[in-house]
């Protein structure tokens, strides 16, 4: 444990002691509002009160605490937070199923600020947590600064992105190949669309969601080559993930170019584009998870990110005493993406569509197809 560490729980269990007990998730990030003295212990105060009474809320999933838990699991979640029916759920759904089948003690904590993720994660590893997880690349330098501090507790990045130092030995990093699975809904898009105008709404701008757009835009025109794709994204910062209002103005103003199918990678955003395509009548694809209860009959398919089983075998990794450091990669080969195609959230897209769409899984797998990823 670094030396700060022990600053780092005094200070927790401190605010532990002199803290009422409240029941809230998210804490509202006022460290970055005070002097740069005072953020830190406001910070370590607000989550060290999260940490406490969130895991004890088993009607969300997690498993109230044991007199001995099979282990010990911190989940910090990324912008948009728990509920967003998208990313930050199916991590969720990943460590549930830990403390469901595993018996891990679970806490969870939903930063809304930078000093407040990289606090969720120093207390997290100042309390000795057996495995401490970041959702989201947004958490990449925070995961790295905090794990090379900490060398003795396992950390993983879903979505992790190395820097210039390469992966800590003592960090899981997460990643998939989200332009495959985008390759097969922009091959849906583009087998579906009847004005040949599709759009792509994405959040923050950067080299992982230009994965997204990159796929889709290879599969679209895999399948309509005559196919014109109009994309835009909600902005440069995190908050682009959580802006509704922007996804919808961003959707409606690609609706009024022609497209009548859109596929968003934009978090809580993607709610914004939903409405917009509803009110147009036109067909929407979700992103991450299967969206189709965020507006059915709009929502014809989605691209599943397999973000719950990563999170689960990291899990048990570590309980297992299995857990290594470094990279590890889920595409449509590992079945760590693909897109909903089966059941009645799937009942809108054609039975010819999906022979189609299936014959070009079958090409990605066997390396015929290289989708760019930029």
């Amino acid at each position: 444990m670094s030396e700060g560490g022990g600053a780092d729980e005094e200070a927790g269990a401190a605010a532990l002691a002199r803290t009422p007990a409240v029941a809230e998730r998210r804490f509202d990030g006022l460290a970055a509002r005070l002097p740069p003295g005072a953020r830190w212990p406001l910070a370590l105060m607000l989550l060290a009160v999260a940490a406490t009474f969130l895991p004890a809320r088993a009607s969300r999933g997690v498993h109230p605490r044991t007199a001995s838990p099979a282990a010990r699991v911190g989940l910090v979640f990324d912008v948009g937070g728990r509920g967003d029916k998208s990313f930050n759920d199916a991590a969720f759904d990943g460590v549930s199923r830990a403390a469901r089948e595993l018996g891990v003690e679970a806490s969870y904590l939903e930063p809304s600020s930078t000093e407040d993720r990289e606090a969720a994660l120093r207390l997290f590893a100042a309390r000795g947590l057996d495995l401490v997880i970041g959702v989201g690349f947004i958490f990449s330098s925070d995961i790295e600064e905090v794990a090379r501090g900490y060398p003795d507790v396992r950390f993983a990045g879903v979505d992790f992105a190395p820097g210039p130092n390469g992966i800590p030995p003592n960090v899981a990093a997460l990643a998939f190949r989200e332009e495959e699975g985008s390759f097969l809904v922009g091959a849906v898009a583009g087998l579906m669309s009847k004005t040949k105008h599709v759009g792509f709404v994405g959040g923050m701008s950067g080299p992982l969601i230009r994965k997204f757009e990159a796929g889709y835009v290879a599969g679209v025109e895999a399948a309509c080559p005559s196919c014109v794709v109009h994309a835009a994204y909600a902005g440069t910062t995190p908050d682009a993930f959580r802006d509704p209002a922007k996804g919808k103005a961003l959707a409606n103003a690609q609706v009024a170019a022609g497209s009548d199918v859109i596929y968003h990678a934009s978090g809580a955003t993607g709610h914004g584009v939903f409405e917009a395509a509803a009110d147009a009548k036109v067909l929407a694809i979700g992103v991450d998870a299967d969206q189709h209860d965020e507006m059915p009959g709009t929502v014809v398919t989605s691209m599943v990110k397999r973000a719950d089983t990563a999170v689960f075998d990291v899990v048990h990794a570590a309980l297992e005493g299995t857990f290594a450091g470094g990279s590890r990669v889920f595409g449509l080969a590992e079945d760590g993406v693909d897109y909903v195609r089966d059941g009645p959230h799937a009942a809108g897209i054609p039975d010819d569509v999906k022979r189609r769409v299936e014959a070009l899984r079958a090409d990605v797998i066997a390396g015929r197809v290289s989708v760019p990823s930029r």
